[in-house]
This record gives C-alpha cells, structure tokens and sequence, in this order.
C-alpha cells in the first residue's frame, strides 16, 4: 500500500511507486477515468485490477525482480496496463520503438535480455525479420487481434487477455529497491547503434515528485500524442497517473485528431515536440476550437524556436514550459515562457535542486557569458549505459568537488540571470576554416524569410573549408522558393564566415518519432548528391 495519501503532497514523501499509488486511488476513488484511447478506457479500479492480473501472469511464468521483458507497440491502455503491471512486479521495461529497424530491434532485445516481448501487429511483422520469433514467446497487445497468429506466420502471439492471470487474482508483494531498474530507454539511434540508458525507480520518483509543481493532480486530463517509449512522454504519462489524473493516449500523431480530442475531454495538460505545435497551430480550425481548459503545456526534445513558443503563448490558452534535459537525466532547465516572455530565445534556468554547469574542452567551468558543453546533475540521473561501463565513463563528467554530472554534447551560454541559450549540439557545430559556427544561428536568420516552413543547416566535406555549412528548406504551405534566390537572400544577412555554401529545398525535414531533425541522414543526402565541395 502507498505511503502517500490521496490529498498529501508527494514531495513530503522520500519513496513510493507508481502502482502503489494507483492501487490507493483505486480504493478512493474507483470510478475516476485513469485511461483512455481510440478503443478502450479504464477506471482507477479496473486499471489496478489489470496491473494485478499482468504482475500474477508475470511471476506465473517465472520472470522475477529486475529481469527485463520488452515492449514493441503503439501506444494504447494495454501497453500502459503492460508497463505498470511490470512495475508492481519489480520488472524492469524495456520499451522499444516500432520504429526500429529489424537489426536494431534484435539488438535492443539482445542487450536489454529480454524474457518476454509485448508487440502490436506491426511489430509483429518487424520481429519476423530479426530471426528471434521461435527464442521469445510474444504477447499480443494493442492491434494485434485477438488470433493466434498475424500475418507473418512464423511468429505466435498470444493475446493479453489469454496470458494474463484470471481476474481477482492477485500477484504477491514485492517490495522495490529504489536503486532497481524502473526502465531501460533506448537512445533513438540518430547518431548511431541504441544504447540502453537504465533509470531506476529511484529516478522516476523524482519526475513524480516534480510533476506536483506543475499543475498535475486529480483534475489533471492530459493528452499525450508522443510514443510511450519516449522520455518524453512518460515524464508527463506517470505524473499524471501517480496524482489522480486521467491520461488519454494517441497512436499516432494527427493534428486535426488532437485538436478534436483536446476540445473533447475538456484537455488540461499536454506533452507536445515542436513540430506537432507547429502542425497543430497551422490548422485552418485552430482559431476556433475551444481550448479554454489548458492549464499547462509542456515542449521538450528538440529545439523550440522563439516565434514559435511566442505563436503558442499568444493563441492557446494556459501556461508552455520548455523542459531542457536529456533521457539519461542529469540536470533539466525549465522555461516557463508565460512568465518569461523576453526570455523565449533560452531554454531557461536550472530546475529546483539541479546542478547546471558549462565547461570547456579542458573540462574546466566557463565564466557566465562564454561558451561551453552542457554539463548537468540532480536527484534524478540514469544508473548508466545498460552493459557498456565504457560508454558510461564517457557520458559523466566529474567536477572539482567529487560530483557526478552527464555530459549533453550541447554548446550553450548563461546569460546575467542565469537563464541557458544553447548553441547547437556539439557534434553539429560546424568548424569552416577554424571557425566554429552554430547551425541554429544560420537557421534563426533563414526563419525570418516568409516562404519558409521549416529549416536545417548542417555542416558537409569541404576542400577549401574543412567543412562548409548547406542548408535543407522546406517552403511554406502554398509558397515555392528559389534555392538560388534564397541562398543570396540569407547571406546578404550573414556574417563573413556564417555564409550558407548551398541551399537546397525539399518536400520534408527527416524527423525521429519524436521530433528531432536527422541532420546525418541530411547530411549523407547532401554527400551523395553533390561529394565534397570546393
């Protein structure tokens, strides 16, 4: 049972975990909504029933404490039943993007040793490819039918409801260790092989504990539209749960289908990536739909433009906090925009009780005002790279006093009142003739033009240079660009050493599922069609 109450503040507690707290508001208050998609919805009282029912079929078939079973699938109330039923079974998730290819899939499952696989249809068909299906028994969730096969033959599914123990039974108690294993997140692989970055329970109780502070609690309906095998959107998905809120879930991402659920379910609280505000607010309807409700909105992943957040802090109602961090934890910067309306070219300041610091090469700290890595610490950090001490060593930085902080491989610089501005990330911080130049500064001055949608400039082989920075555009919805014209336009603008070497324009930016840019896919794009450049 929690140790926290139903009307307690979590930050008075040093300890507790999600599925105790759910089982506590499943006595309280059994009829609230806790879930809800496209197809299905739970009461607190059903959802502790599911869970009870996943951590009994799991100790049934013998996966114990700290074991790992993997989870491939869009998001739905099964996949959550899934995760917090390995939770109140002391099993450690290892949510993997269906996103995957078939060689990374069979890594992750490799590395993170897992005894079960959780997969949609999709997925389905993935595993098929890897050559695992006959080595790991497969449970069905989400859309795979209730059947037990999908259309790759060789994989046998068994469906959720036929594996999961009989309703009223009732797992045994497994007291967790905060330093155990809460989940193994993959690194979306944009810069190359996953690493599984391993954060305890310990870890996750911290996110809990900061949700408080902004807004998440009973009333709280959030609507998540991001992969629950994100950072991203768990650090919305369990505070919400662990406060007595309702989560409703999007398979995918579609902008006219959020915006119909938000007005819907009367929506307080979201967790978007930049590009689906930018998708959402492009909407024809936008104007009129009936967002009175947002409390809190919340960005994180990729960089967030001013004119952007100053686009959602004008026409959507409620506050936008800009979360500055990484999966692997460390320090986080938080950016409350509505409260900082000049401050909306920064990430924002140190989260309460993180540690942010920059250093140079040398690894020594830089005075406020120049440039450095981003280097962060709090109470909620990663335990490390799952199986890679090495890379583990790599990813920390130790500082003068003994601290452990991680390392971002971002460039950034504190102004006078502490507030962070990154640069760019350090691996794509272009150096043309000795000069480093920051991608998001040529990118902030081609924004300006008003044919242009979307925007990435990367660095690519240059004879003369080294490296010479190009630009990819996308023009605006219902406008054309002229590569040429706008290559003379943006470097009438920039400085000497800033000017673009090319220009080219495309129909989309490559994205990950959660938003970021593929600057390598660009960047191997570029090199294949034009080699190194003079």
């Amino acid at each position: 049972m929690s140790t926290a109450t139903t009307s307690g503040s979590l930050l008075e507690v040093a300890f507790d975990t999600l599925p105790a707290l759910v089982q506590r508001y499943a006595l309280a208050q059994p009829q609230r909504l806790a879930l809800r998609d496209q197809h299905s919805a739970l009461t607190y009282a059903e959802l502790d029933d599911q869970i009870e029912r996943v951590a009994a079929a799991l100790q049934r078939d013998g996966i114990l404490p700290q074991q790992a079973v993997a989870i491939c699938a869009a998001n739905s109330v099964d996949y959550a039943v899934v995760f917090l039923g390995c939770l109140r079974a002391g099993v450690t998730v290892a949510p993997l993007a269906p996103s995957s290819t078939a060689a990374q899939l069979h890594g992750m499952l490799h590395d993170a040793r897992a005894r079960l696989l959780f997969l949609d249809a999709h997925a389905a068909a993935l595993l098929a490819a890897t050559g695992m299906e006959s080595t790991l028994r497969c449970i069905g969730i989400g859309t795979v039918p209730p059947a037990d096969r999908v259309s790759a033959p060789a994989v046998q599914i068994t469906a959720l409801a036929d594996w999961q123990a009989a309703a009223g039974s009732r797992a045994d108690a497994v007291t967790i260790d905060p330093a155990w294993a809460f989940n193994i997140i993959y690194s979306s692989g944009t810069t190359g092989t996953p690493k599984g970055i391993v954060q305890s329970h310990a870890m996750r109780w911290a996110h809990v504990q900061r949700g408080e502070l902004v807004g998440y609690g009973p009333q709280a309906v959030t609507l998540l539209a991001t992969p629950l095998y994100s950072n991203t959107t768990l650090v919305s998905f369990f505070p919400t749960l662990a406060l007595g809120g309702c989560v409703i879930l999007m398979a995918r991402f579609d902008a006219r289908a959020y915006l119909a659920l938000a007005s819907q379910y009367r929506v307080t609280h979201t967790m978007l990536v930049p590009v689906q505000y930018q998708r959402i607010l492009a909407l024809p309807e936008f104007d009129h739909a009936d967002l009175s409700t947002f409390q809190m909105k919340f960005c994180t992943s990729a960089p967030f433009a001013a004119t952007l957040k100053a686009d959602v802090l004008r026409r959507w109602p409620g506050g936008l906090v800009e979360y500055y961090g990484m999966t692997e934890g460390g320090g986080t910067c938080m950016l409350a925009a509505h409260l900082h309306p000049d401050k909306l070219a920064t990430v924002g300041t140190s989260a309460p009780g993180h540690d942010i610091r920059l250093i140079d090469e040398r690894g020594e700290v830089v005075a406020v005002g120049q440039t450095g890595e981003v280097v962060g610490r709090s109470p909620a950090m990663m335990t490390g790279y799952f199986g890679q001490p090495q890379k583990t060593t790599e990813a920390q930085w130790i500082s003068p006093e003994g601290l452990r902080f991680i390392r971002t491989g971002d460039i950034g610089r504190f102004d006078a009142d502490g507030f962070l501005t990154l640069l760019d990330r350090k691996k794509d911080m272009v150096i043309s003739g000795g000069f480093n130049l920051y991608p998001s500064d040529l990118e902030a001055v081609l924004r300006e033009h008003p044919d242009l949608g979307d925007v990435a400039v990367t660095g690519v082989p240059s004879t003369r240079w080294g490296e010479t920075p190009v630009a990819f555009v996308v023009p605006r919805a219902g406008r054309a660009i002229d590569a040429d014209t706008l290559l003379a336009w943006a470097n009438a603008r920039l400085g000497k050493m800033q000017k673009l070497a090319a220009v080219t324009v495309i129909d989309s930016l490559p994205r990950s599922p959660i938003g970021k840019v593929l600057k390598r896919e660009l960047r191997e794009r570029f090199s294949a069609e034009r080699g190194t450049l003079d």
